[in-house]
């Protein structure tokens, strides 16, 4: 009688448990997607789909280890509690019992192994020095990351002064580094004083910037191999690297690629208008192709190096 009450109440609580679990994404207003997710940006390249799945899993797994653990927690707290009528004597005891002990050495390690076998084939898809489809990439793209800005250029197309066609971030403007979609990219990075690191949340990893990689045996290129949709997504410093570290911010603008390379052929030009050659927002401005040709970046804004009138701002 006893034992039929406790199997009815871990019956219940089973039934508690899976329906707090369901309502979870109901309660919180995440849609099945989301929260299959598990909390993650939506990705825009092939990489990020493949670092998605890969924590996904990961995270399904780690679920399946707890509620076996969880479950063998409830169970045991549950059929070995103290009760009025126990005679003082112990359940029986499973130590030194070599199959369970085996079993429990077997099942981490398996565990492991499978994870570890995961993470460096995606770690070896997302960290390539060259597109999976074969050959050299579509575009080439330079990063220097500096105290605290950042300037993009692209070596194979020289400006009209002979030097690539760059774009500098500097206090009063937001770097915009303007990218094709459905083409691959090579981004080669370097830093001239201390470590930053590049992260673009949408691209679901970062990739820290060296000083010198050249001098440290660092390998400063990577391989996306498309971006699969316009769009602008803010970019920024992972790497804690001085003072105004959490303001070393960038945009990415992805556009059709029709668009970017009309973009990069009036980076070749001089405006009419000014006798200078196109800046970044200018060219954007003249594409006239809607909110992902917004001449200034429109998800982050400039910030000022001016100590004093920081200070001010905190004080005020």
């Amino acid at each position: 009688m006893a034992r039929t009450k406790s199997r009815s109440r871990i019956a219940r609580a089973a039934k508690l448990g899976l329906l707090g679990v369901a309502a979870v994404p109901a309660l919180s207003g995440c849609s099945v997607e989301e929260v299959i997710r598990f909390g993650w940006p939506i990705g825009v390249t092939p990489e990020a789909a493949e670092m998605r799945t890969l924590w996904t899993w990961s995270a399904v797994a780690a679920l399946i280890v707890g509620v076996i653990t969880w479950g063998a927690m409830f169970w045991a707290m549950i059929l070995h509690r103290k009760r009025k009528d126990d005679d003082g004597s112990l359940p029986r005891q499973t130590q030194y019992n070599l199959p369970v002990e085996l079993v429990f050495t077997a099942i981490p390690t398996v565990i492991v192994a499978v994870l570890w076998g995961f993470t460096m084939n995606v770690q070896g898809f997302v960290d390539k020095d060259a597109p999976s489809a074969g050959g050299p990439a579509d575009l080439r793209v330079n990063i220097v990351g500096f105290q605290w800005n950042w300037e993009f250029s692209y070596p194979d197309t020289p400006g009209p002064g002979g030097k690539p066609v760059s774009t500098l971030g500097t206090s009063d403007t937001i770097p915009i580094l303007v990218l094709p979609t459905g083409k691959s990219i090579e981004f080669t990075q370097r830093s001239p004083d201390v470590i930053h690191s590049f992260y673009v949340p949408e691209f679901l990893f970062k990739r820290d910037v060296f000083p010198f990689p050249e001098k440290n045996e660092q390998d400063n290129t990577y391989v996306i191999d498309k971006i699969d949709r316009e769009g602008a997504f803010v970019g920024r410093c992972a790497e804690l690297c001085g003072t105004y570290h959490s303001q070393m911010n960038f945009e990415v603008r992805a556009l059709k690629p029709e668009l970017f390379d009309r973009y990069l052929q009036l980076r070749t030009q001089t405006n009419p208008q000014s006798g200078q050659p196109y800046t970044t927002g200018e060219a954007l401005q003249a594409l006239n192709c809607g909110q992902w040709c917004a001449p200034e970046a429109v998800t982050t804004h400039p910030f000022s190096t001016d100590r004093g009138q920081l200070a001010a701002q905190v004080t005020g």
